[in-house]
């Protein structure tokens, strides 16, 4: 009777529709999307990290010749004191990085995706400057990762129900 439940269960799973995003592995369709992707150029240091995020992400299928879409994005990133001590000082800062972006196909100029992503970290405001702009600097990098993974997926995600 144990094994009957699991085996029943394994049934009514394979029966849901559920496919594998990245199916193919590097040939699939998704993975060679993905690839053909060409990332416009970010301004500031917050972009650099986000290009330089997405062009990771999107060059591991090795795609060779022209991009097939561009993707353009606009970065906002703000931050903002929390926390005051009994001196007045700042104790607390959220760092959010918000990214507004477009997929285009070059071929066409038509907008595929037309969405955004977000992130948002808590920094900690001690003594030592330094330790504060270092937390900032590691927050931020860690942002730009958050971010790039979030447009990742829903761009996966459009270029999967395209095919």
């Amino acid at each position: 009777m144990r094994m009957i439940a699991p085996l029943l269960l394994l049934a009514s799973l394979s029966a849901c529709g559920l496919q594998p995003l990245y199916s193919g592995g590097a040939s699939g369709a998704v993975a060679q999307g993905l690839g053909a992707i060409e990332v416009a150029p970010i301004p500031g240091r917050e972009g650099w990290l986000v290009r330089n995020a997405l062009n990771d992400r999107f060059g591991e299928a090795g795609v060779e010749g022209a991009p097939r879409y561009r993707l353009d994005v606009v970065l906002d990133q703000e931050l903002e004191g929390l926390g005051l001590l009994t001196d007045d000082t700042i104790g607390r800062e959220r760092l959010s990085l918000r990214a507004r972006y477009q997929l285009v196909e070059l071929a066409t100029g038509a907008i595929i995706v037309d969405a955004t992503a977000g992130s948002d970290a808590g920094i900690d405001v001690v003594s030592s400057e330094f330790a504060t702009i270092a937390a900032e600097q590691t927050a931020m990098e860690n942002l730009a990762q958050d971010v790039a993974g979030q447009i990742q997926v829903r761009l996966a995600r459009t270029l999967r129900e395209q095919r």
